[in-house]
């Protein structure tokens, strides 16, 4: 990888979890630790409660539930609130930490009734440790095999009733038959600017920051609309403050910090632009393939798809394409540049064909990498 080339870890505006994230134990607790504390996810936090509720009246573990969506949206956060509001343990881990079938069977043996087991990146688990979780889902019994040639046998051991809450942001990853074993899978959406303002004013009160209403504002506008950008850039505005001796953070104060951040008024930073420039003047405006832009911007392409674009994507700034990635006419605008009339054409020719991506699709491109021909 290039000097220059970006990494999520290095972007204020990622949605990933990064190694600055865990400032948020130390400076208090952040997250809300109730449904009626947590904001936005109305149709979700709704649903849950009714099904919380339902349980807890039963006196049963509540049915397995999968939390799929975007990073940041406040998947693990539910399902640790879902925990105390039933009133019982909570076990976490997540998929690509549990490499064998033993792994497993420690975590399921060891949960209490009724107990919730939350499992993050879900999609990640592999096959053999998925064929040990469906009997457990589904009868909370464990088949394994001990031993190994004519000495093996196999045993069975009951379990608990137990809720397993799973959470992904590649839902079209889990195979079928895991899918089909959640009973309420919930989908969570991006935050408005007004749920994430009320995010940003809460956090700012438990951080002891003296926040205005419109700097609040001003940051809930820059976070893509996503409550972990959210909390990362008000820390970090909360820093500039701190050492340039504001008292009171407002719009003019948080829009100075986030500009240091080379946070752009619409959320975007440097590495959104550069790749949006690339697109422009090395491919003229595309299609070009993920492969070609990967290696051109010195990033891997996963970083591209699941990181960079999908916000871009949403924006309307660049439209996925069965050739390739192209930038739409607000994007050139957005880098001070007219879009050509080719690029233009184009782009009205896939979308009567309705081969363009709306950003919904998690599927990727072909891999067809045309490295810009058109």
């Amino acid at each position: 990888m290039s000097a220059a080339a970006s990494t999520p870890e290095d972007r204020a505006v990622s949605p990933e979890r990064t190694a600055a994230d865990g400032e948020e134990s130390r400076d208090g607790a952040v997250r809300p630790l109730s449904l009626a504390a947590f904001v936005g996810q109305g149709a979700v936090k709704e649903n849950l409660g009714i099904f919380v509720a339902a349980a807890r009246q039963r006196g049963e573990a509540m049915d397995h539930t999968l939390f799929y969506g975007p990073p940041g949206l406040g998947k693990t956060t539910l399902a640790q609130i879902v925990s105390r509001e039933l009133g019982v343990g909570f076990r976490a881990t997540s998929g690509p930490v549990i490499a064998k079938a033993g792994d497993l069977a420690a975590l399921l043996t060891n949960l209490q009734p009724r107990d919730v087991l939350f499992i993050d990146e879900i999609h990640r688990l592999s096959p053999a440790v998925e064929e040990i979780l469906y009997p457990a889902m589904e009868d909370f019994q464990l088949d394994l095999i001990i031993g190994e040639g004519p000495a093996a046998r196999s045993v069975r051991i009951d379990l608990p009733p137990f809720t397993l809450v799973g959470a992904t942001t590649r839902a079209g990853l889990i195979t079928t038959p895991l899918r089909e074993r959640f009973g309420i899978p919930l989908h969570m959406n991006f935050y408005t600017e007004d749920e994430l303002t009320h995010i940003v004013s809460r956090a700012a009160g438990i951080l002891g920051m003296v926040l205005t209403e419109d700097g609040a504002r001003e940051i809930a506008r820059r976070s893509r609309g996503t409550p972990r950008v959210a909390n990362r850039l008000l820390r970090r505005v909360r820093d500039f403050a701190a050492v340039d001796g504001v008292a009171e953070v407002d719009a003019d104060a948080a829009d100075k910090a986030l500009l240091r951040l080379d946070v752009d008024a619409r959320g975007l930073d440097a590495m959104d632009r550069r790749y949006m420039r690339c697109i422009a003047t090395n491919y003229g405006g595309g299609p070009v393939g993920a492969e070609t832009l990967a290696a051109a911007l010195g990033n891997e392409r996963d970083v591209l798809e699941e990181v960079v674009e999908p916000f871009l994507i949403q924006q309307g700034l660049v439209q996925r394409t069965p050739r390739g990635r192209m930038l739409t006419p607000p994007g050139w605008r957005y880098i001070d540049l007219e879009p050509p009339a080719a690029v233009t054409a184009q782009l009205d020719m896939l979308a009567k064909a309705g081969a363009l991506d709306d950003g919904s699709n998690e599927a990727r491109d072909d891999g067809t990498d045309n490295g810009g021909a058109a």
